[in-house]
């Protein structure tokens, strides 16, 4: 009996382990696009704000932990909010030759919702490549903003 149940335990914990998380960041892994979309679906899906500070340079991750929480530093210093984001890199002004530098500015879309109403917004972040890491440097202010 205890072989039965070893053998069943065995087989739906291999069924489990094909179970992936869909809603991770697709694509190449170290890139800056996926690298900066990472950090924004840590700061607003996973709320972690000491794990999203560890993809930031240790200048902004002193900025990011001065506020506390991931909700005070996303409403206070990058201006949105939402309950639920999906967050996409924009593709229209990408170059290969950022790939290859040290510095890249990343422009994300943003949908998502807040208190019920669905809201878009658009940020870009500047990124900086470290020992083969890109990490977020500065979050670039809405020129839209008032």
């Amino acid at each position: 009996m205890k072989s039965f149940i070893t053998l069943c335990t065995a087989t739906f914990l291999l069924l489990m382990s094909g179970c992936g998380n869909e809603d991770s960041p697709k694509g190449e892994k170290n890139t800056p696009g996926n690298s900066a979309a990472l950090f924004f679906d840590t700061l607003y899906n996973e709320n972690d704000l000491s794990k999203a500070s560890t993809m930031a340079t240790p200048k902004m991750a002193r900025i990011m932990n001065s506020y506390g929480t991931s909700k005070q530093f996303a409403r206070n210093l990058v201006n949105m909010q939402y309950d639920d984001v999906v967050i996409e890199v924009d593709m229209t002004n990408m170059s290969l030759r950022e790939q290859y530098g040290d510095t890249a500015n990343i422009n994300l879309i943003f949908t998502g919702h807040f208190n019920g109403n669905k809201v878009d917004d658009m940020r870009s972040v500047k990124m900086v490549r470290k020992k083969g890491n890109w990490y977020v440097d500065k979050i670039n202010a809405d020129p839209f903003a008032r």
